[in-house]
């Protein structure tokens, strides 16, 4: 496959916009990039739900939607979704995606086929469909659900860790290649059987513009003190991201009394998910918590370098199934990251890596708010670590590097097929 022009590519993705975090930005921009090259783009992909984990209100009600948008022909079809995680409801979810997709796979006879997992369900649907037309399949891992079920605390998960593991492995033996998105995954991904010389390591990008609005404005919009060091998690608020952690350092900064370096310390938990209420439940009466909608697009970037400190968090026992996506646009914000997660696990290693933040130990709020504290005393630090995040994003993270890597996976698995 030289050229895309006159080929028919299907991506298979339940996520795609106009969901706006996780992987349905990259499956749209994936899908868009191939139509621009000229290829006869069609999405197989669910009702828009996600991160807040209820169908958005114009596709409420409706049982399959085809649409087109930016030259992508989008068949939708309509799927259960769960308000609140559980192995059995992740399982019905599941169920109903890939009931609906082989009840009802779209029209079209594709040249190859690219699947967007951690979606048991859309893995099956996209080998399913370029089994019965004899063509290449290609696989992405954004998450291992199998591990997934066993490292996120969902309930039940341990149950149905194994059962996802082999149904996950599958599908990637069978994939002509398979690209993930961490190199961390990679072992995962030959341990279920998949050859080495079958991995390619196809790293998210940033698919958030550059800030450019005035931070001090943004600030005082947001009811945001100039002597408070703001910080900010951005993202879905579900298990695996151990949000407890952020709860439980805005009550120390609360018990602190007074302002430190960089004055008080003010939590902003931004996003939607199935834990929020949960979450504010559990900060009742905490009074350097604040809780914010998720924010448009043009809106989203500038939010995040308002703030002085981002957060990324996740529970102590998430390893290497899930690098989150939010990296990309943390790391264009400019602003210094603290992460709160596993030593040497995927999302610790590629935040030492780009040298734009700093990492303490899981579930650790005393060594979260510390970290915050010392950065707070140190502007000279806040601005080099914020430096090295946009240098790290011009050399690795670049959409046009980003979509280069996957149509080069999509033309190395047409040649093999």
């Amino acid at each position: 496959m030289d050229s895309f022009a006159g080929r028919c590519v299907l991506v298979v993705s339940t996520n795609y916009a106009p969901e706006h975090a996780g992987i349905g930005p990259y499956s749209a921009q994936i899908a868009e990039h191939l139509a621009a090259l000229g290829a006869d783009t069609h999405v197989l992909a669910g009702m828009p739900h996600y991160p807040a984990w209820r169908v958005h209100e114009e596709y409420r009600g409706r049982w399959r939607v085809r649409e087109t948008h930016e030259g992508v022909t989008v068949h939708r079809r309509r799927h259960t979704v769960p308000r609140r995680q559980t192995a059995l409801r992740r399982g019905l979810f599941e169920a109903g995606v890939l009931a609906h997709g082989v009840v009802a796979p779209p029209r079209v006879r594709p040249d190859v086929v690219l699947s967007q997992m951690p979606s048991l369900a859309g893995g099956v649907l996209g080998a399913r469909i370029a089994r019965r037309a004899g063509v290449p399949h290609a696989v992405v891992v954004q998450d291992l659900m199998g591990a997934a079920a066993g490292q996120s605390g969902m309930s039940g998960g341990g149950r149905v860790a194994s059962f996802a593991g082999g149904v996950e492995g599958r599908v990637l033996r069978s994939a002509a290649l398979v690209g993930v998105v961490h190199e961390s995954f990679a072992d995962r991904v030959t341990a279920m059987g998949v050859p080495r010389e079958r991995v390619r390591v196809v790293p998210n990008w940033t698919h958030v513009r550059t800030p450019s609005g005035d931070r001090a404005r943004t600030r005082a919009r947001l009811g945001w003190p100039e002597n408070a060091t703001v910080v900010l998690h951005s993202g879905n608020m579900g298990l695996k991201q151990g949000l407890e952690v952020l709860v439980e350092t805005a009550r120390l900064a609360d018990r602190d009394g007074g302002p430190g370096p960089g004055g008080t310390v003010r939590v902003v938990l931004m996003g939607e998910g199935h834990r929020r209420e949960y979450l504010r439940e559990l900060a009742r009466g905490v009074e350097s918590l604040d809780f914010l909608p998720p924010a448009d697009a043009e809106e989203f970037p500038e939010i995040l370098a308002a703030a002085d400190v981002l957060a990324v968090t996740q529970r102590a026992s998430v390893l290497d199934m899930s690098l989150p996506s939010k990296l990309t646009s943390y790391f264009t914000a400019g602003r210094p990251v603290v992460a709160s997660v596993a030593a040497g696990s995927g999302t610790a290693r590629e935040v030492e890596r780009s040298g734009a933040g700093v990492v303490v130990p899981a579930e650790d709020p005393e060594a979260l708010l510390e970290a915050v504290r010392r950065l707070a005393g140190d502007p000279v630090e806040c601005a080099e670590l914020g430096a090295r995040g946009h240098e790290y994003v011009e050399r690795r993270l670049s959409r046009r590097a980003g979509l280069e890597r996957i149509t080069a996976l999509l033309r190395e698995a047409s040649a093999a097929g």
